[in-house]
């Protein structure tokens, strides 16, 4: 009996120290796949963020459950959902045309609703509605065939599953909160994330969000990222992984992310954490919500499009641009035409802002620069602008404007070169090439 006892607590030991193991972040060295997409995924610098899901036919953002519906009522809705209008095709080619070179997917959103043909939930697009079709599968083949990267947006919280422990969000949307079940709703979570990655092709990156519903419990709530990560890393190697906490980034991650601004700057109250050397992205939107709102018709202007993505390729990152869809299918015909206005924009002018990289000298209020090999472009976002000084660092052999190729002044001061101009044009942006030595 003796022998048994010390056998049993020896290996409640053990499998106490792995326990405790399993649950510490472990160092994270990306793989060569990685470190090759991660290159890929910053040169392209502009993505096109879609947020759909049946939450469009309420046309009251993708909040909406979290506001006061029950969510046995709210579900209700997936039976009238019947975007007939929906093409992949006209999706993609009009995404293709705005100069992006991605698409993020809202695979799952905050109220539960699989975009997909899932088998651990008939609460999805296929089984629990009249449309019956696979949106990421069209999307993921109409990705692949025009030549552009699928990314998968999908959220660690759930407010219709009652096995997801609550958190500070979605508390009046009828769940029993006595039946949360955290293993249970964390396999459901990973067999979910399995389907995404071994049935519909080449996933870019999965974008998760969420994670800041328990950063006001007691103790730190363990999400269990690193075996999540673990799985993803494991499934599809050069799949990059983002999280849209609002943290420095956690180990396994393979981007940063920043939400409605440019890093290091924190206007919405959502980013001000610290500036990682991961390949950066800022998530903004096209008007004022994500989701498709009925009433928000607030587009930005395509000069004031023009001037964030100018602005994020200042600071070396991309700009991920949310549309949030109509419930027939359509992609709302501002949101075309802004893509369109764009596209012709990076048409012209897109060298200056693929593949660049940051130059280390601060924006100003005149705009920013941009960095690729021994070509440094300066973005003059500001009409009127005389003179800009640029740091010694950079030893400029020659210096022309980006359109009609006509030589710009230069003159050396002790902070570095100065151009100088006549004052710049009206236009969106006015761009001047510098050869360097």
């Amino acid at each position: 009996m003796k022998k048994r006892g010390l056998l049993i607590a020896a290996t409640a030991l053990i499998m106490g120290i792995q326990s405790l193991k399993a649950s510490e972040p472990e160092k994270y060295t990306p793989s060569p796949e990685i470190v090759k997409a991660q290159k890929e995924f910053s040169d392209a610098r502009f993505g096109i963020f879609l947020h759909w899901g049946i939450y469009s036919m309420f046309g009251q953002g993708e909040w909406y459950l979290n506001y006061g519906p029950k969510h046995e009522e709210y579900a209700k809705a997936a039976d009238g959902f019947y975007p007939a209008r929906f093409d992949a095709a006209e999706w993609v080619a009009a995404i293709k045309r705005s100069g992006a070179k991605y698409i993020c997917f809202t695979s799952r959103h905050h109220d539960g609703f699989s975009m997909w043909h899932t088998a651990q939930s008939p609460y999805n697009i296929v089984d629990a509605t009249p449309f019956g079709r696979d949106i990421i599968k069209e999307l993921s083949a109409e990705c692949e065939r025009q030549g552009i990267k699928l990314h998968l947006y999908y959220s660690h919280l759930d407010w219709g599953r009652e096995d997801y422990p609550q958190g500070r969000t979605g508390h009046d949307t009828g769940r029993d909160s006595t039946k949360a079940d955290w293993p249970r709703y964390y396999d459901f979570m990973n067999r979910q994330l399995t389907e995404l990655l071994t049935g519909y092709g080449k996933i870019g990156a999965i974008w998760f969000d969420g994670w800041w519903d328990r950063d006001s419990d007691s103790e730190p709530f363990n999400w269990q990222l690193d075996e999540q990560y673990r799985l993803i890393h494991d499934l599809q190697p050069s799949c990059l992984i983002g999280n849209n906490h609002h943290q420095t980034p956690f180990p396994g991650e393979d981007i940063q992310i920043f939400e409605r601004d440019l890093p290091g700057e924190n206007t919405a109250g959502l980013s001000g954490q610290a500036i990682s050397r991961l390949p950066l992205e800022t998530c903004q939107t096209m008007n004022g919500m994500w989701g498709y709102k009925i009433l928000d018709q607030n587009y930005k202007s395509t000069k004031t499009l023009i001037h964030y993505l100018v602005k994020t390729a200042g600071m070396g990152a991309n700009l991920l641009l949310n549309i949030g869809p109509q419930p027939s299918g359509e992609l709302p015909a501002t949101a075309v035409e802004r893509l369109a206005e764009m596209g012709r924009w990076m048409d012209r002018y897109g060298e200056t802002i693929y593949g660049t990289t940051a130059t280390g000298i601060e924006a100003a209020d005149w705009g920013t620069t941009t960095l690729k090999g021994d070509r440094l472009f300066v973005h003059v976002l500001t009409p009127g602008t005389t003179e800009i000084v640029i740091p010694s660092q950079y030893r400029i052999k020659k210096a022309v404007t980006f359109d009609s190729n006509e030589p710009v002044k230069t003159k050396k001061s002790a902070d570095g070169t100065i151009l100088t101009m006549e004052p710049t044009p009206d236009v969106i942006d006015h761009i001047i090439e510098l050869q360097l030595k």
